[in-house]
Formats: C-alpha cells, structure tokens, sequence
C-alpha cells in the first residue's frame, strides 16, 4: 500500500463529500445512532471549502501500481476560529486566530472504513501537525468525536471538555474538545 498526503483541491469536493459520506456511516456506527448520523451528515459533518482556499485541507490517496489515485482519507488544520463543521454549519465562526495566543484546529478527518487502521490518519494528523507549527502555532485543538477519542488520546491529545452539538430535531452529538501542546 503506497499513500500520498497532498493538499485537497476544489476539484476533490464531490469525492471528499462520498469519503465523508462511507467514513460516517461505516467507522461511526458503534458510537452514535442512524437518527445522529444522518442529522450531522445534514447539519455538522461535510466539506469544508474554507480549508480547501486556505490550504490546509489535506487528501490521502491509496496511489495503484498502474499510478491511478484512489481518495481514502482526508482531514486538515485550521486558523480560523471555526472547532468543526462543513460548509452547511451555522455554527461558523472564520475570523483568523492568534499564533501567539491560541490553538490551531484540527479539523474535518476522515478516513474510509475499508482503509481504516492502517496510519491513514495519523499519516494526515502528522502533515497537519507540521504545517500548523510552521504557520507560529504551538498549540492545536479540537471538537473529536466519539469514534476519534482514541486514535487522539494515543496521539498525545488530552480531554478538555465534553459538550453535546445541537443537530436539529431534538437530537445532539456528544463531541469532546481536546488539545496538545504548551
């Protein structure tokens, strides 16, 4: 299996959207019921095109021995103020933070169930790390999901908060704010 990290572009956004789709309803099932899914897939979960401009959107691609690319994870990092959210989010909040003062977000990760557990993500997580702390930030945080708690914990996030997001139609999803970093 050969992966290649690249920077996402806008011509990846119908496929990211099938990516965000299968890794929701595939690797979440365990933690959030059908009703939850399905209402974050509405209101929460997609494509941010905001981190595809500011380039910090990033793709994994499975790369074939013939050299065609199969998309099958993708995630990001953020300075703006936004901890998660797809375009379709009202919760929006893009002014530009503070390398000083405050955290970079890391943002929107995905990984598809038939390529779960094979690094994809820490791979993505690692780029995002990278690029955040040549951008000044040195500290990093964000809203994970009950599914990504592990895979953060083991990446030397901490809990910070737990809080329940508002999805519409009386439903909410259990999120947890961590963070790394001094």
């Amino acid at each position: 299996m050969k992966i290649r990290i690249r920077l996402a572009e806008a011509s990846d956004i119908p496929s990211l959207r099938e990516l965000i789709e299968a890794s929701v309803r595939g690797l979440q099932a365990g933690d959030y019921s059908v009703a939850q899914l399905e209402s974050a897939l509405r209101t929460v979960y997609g494509v941010d095109t905001q981190l595809i401009s500011d380039g910090t959107y990033f793709a994994a691609e499975e790369i074939a021995a013939s050299g065609t690319a199969l998309l099958v994870g993708c995630g990001g990092w953020s300075k703006r103020k936004t901890l998660y959210g797809g375009d379709q989010f009202a919760g929006r909040e893009d002014s530009l933070l503070d390398p000083a003062r405050e955290a970079a977000k890391i943002r929107a990760f995905f990984v598809h169930p038939a390529w779960a557990r094979r690094g994809i993500g820490g791979m993505i997580l690692e780029a995002c790390e990278a690029a955040a702390g040549a951008a000044g930030f040195r500290r990093l945080e964000m809203g994970a999901t009950l599914t990504g708690i592990p895979f953060y914990r083991a990446k030397g996030y901490e809990a910070l908060k737990a809080w329940e997001a508002p999805l519409g139609d009386g439903l909410t999803l259990p999120i947890v704010r961590m963070g790394k970093g001094k």
